[in-house]
């Protein structure tokens, strides 16, 4: 095939999945998109990076920068720092370099630890038997486990008062809707959301800093370092990250991966024989429909080689995660769930300077909930059509009714 094909059928592909179609099930896409490489050109110069090996070095290599205030500007927000849900999340950790990167996430890192994440087992076990007691039914599981497990989790690890915790779906949602739309109508919503969740954090931070707690903010206030700590706002900032990063993409987690199961059930009654099988098993449910499918707003600071694709410096690349963890050049029959797999690690918490600094956090939550699911409820079953939530970053579901009694 030659280049200029190659281009135009990048460019098709990529139309075809920014369709309701495509959003919904974008795999058999991405299987049309292995074969024209690695990585590819857009018309516009965009590179699309699709394979394993090549995202896996992409997400890792230094020389791939963000450049936020760049992206909004040309997509007419020049004054994004003072728009309030554009600078709160286009500000954050998730979207700096180094050295502004490495000093926050040294810090926040000195709290967020392994550590920390493994001495709440016992909480989170807790948990999910609580919230599964009273179940019965057909539930609606987006409402009943997905997002409430989740937000408990990450509003006790943060210390967030249980009553408070449900205002803040709509409010995340709202806000981080801006990663994927940027029109006005867009922007002035995000904005009112992000005002409401600094406001509360502030508010918040300013409790902790008078009567410290055993949480995740009180910690972060406490933390020092030689030359700096994190100020108010770095603060409230980095708290509205994790608040956002730890339920939105677990949410998607355990949805994707609770109906991924009910239609395996030879893996699922496999699962509920093998406890054993939980961390392998949730890599593989990671990989097979993973809660973040796209990485954009990354450019070359150099010449360089992406797959087999020379790219020039300046030149902007997106990086299909979800495309890669089916690349069948890294995994055999990558179509398949097989939840022994051990075939190399997926992508879906990134990689390199940004890999997702909950990733640990969210595996303990899917080690425990999914299969806790699975025991309780051997006879659930899939009711009606699921309901996809919109956009193609983020993959789970806004409605999900399961018969838990089949």
């Amino acid at each position: 095939m030659s280049t200029t094909a190659i281009t135009q059928n990048i460019a098709s592909l990529m139309g075809e999945l920014a369709t309701p179609a495509g959003q919904a099930d974008p795999y058999p896409i991405y299987r049309r998109m292995h074969a024209l490489g690695e990585a590819v050109d857009m018309p516009d110069g965009t590179v699309v990076v699709t394979g394993y090996r090549a995202s896996s070095s992409v997400i890792r290599d230094n020389r791939l920068r963000k450049s936020p205030g760049a992206v909004l500007t040309a997509a007419g927000y020049p004054d994004w720092e003072r728009r309030p849900s554009l600078s709160m999340l286009f500000g954050s950790m998730l979207m700096l370099n180094a050295p502004q990167h490495t000093r926050l996430r040294r810090l926040v890192s000195r709290s967020f630890t392994a550590q920390r994440v493994a001495r709440m087992r016992e909480a989170i076990t807790r948990l999910a038997d609580e919230l599964c007691e009273p179940l019965s039914g057909t539930i609606e599981f987006v409402d009943s486990v997905a997002f409430p497990f989740p937000v408990t989790v990450i509003g006790e690890l943060l210390g967030i008062p249980a009553a408070d915790r449900p205002m803040f779906q709509p409010l995340v949602r709202e806000w981080t809707s801006v990663l994927e739309i940027l029109n006005p109508l867009a922007v002035d919503s995000a904005d009112g959301a992000a005002v409401q969740i600094r406001s509360y954090l502030h508010e918040l931070v300013r409790e902790r800093r008078a009567r410290p707690d055993d949480d995740l903010i009180s910690a972060l206030v406490a933390v020092e370092d030689d030359e700096h700590q994190l100020d108010e706002e770095e603060l409230v900032t980095m708290a509205a990250l994790i608040l956002a990063a730890g339920f939105e993409t677990t949410t998607g987690l355990l949805a994707n991966g609770f109906l991924t199961l009910l239609g395996a059930p030879h893996q699922a009654d496999r699962l509920r024989r093998e406890p054993a099988l939980a961390k392998p098993a949730i890599e593989e449910l990671l990989r097979y429909d993973a809660p973040v499918q796209i990485l954009y707003g990354r450019t070359a600071t150099e010449d360089m080689i992406v797959g087999d694709l020379p790219v020039a410096a300046g030149r902007r690349l997106i990086n299909l995660l979800g495309a890669a963890n089916r690349d069948p050049r890294q995994f055999s029959e990558p179509d398949e769930l097989r939840l022994d797999r051990d075939e190399g690690p997926g992508l879906s918490f990134g990689g390199g300077i940004h890999h997702c600094l909950g990733a640990a956090l969210a595996r303990l939550e899917a080690q425990v909930m999914l299969p806790a699911l699975l025991d309780r409820f051997p006879r659930a079953a899939l009711v009606g059509e699921p309901v996809r939530r919109s956009g193609l970053m983020i993959r789970g579901y806004t409605s999900l009714r399961i018969a838990l009694d089949g």
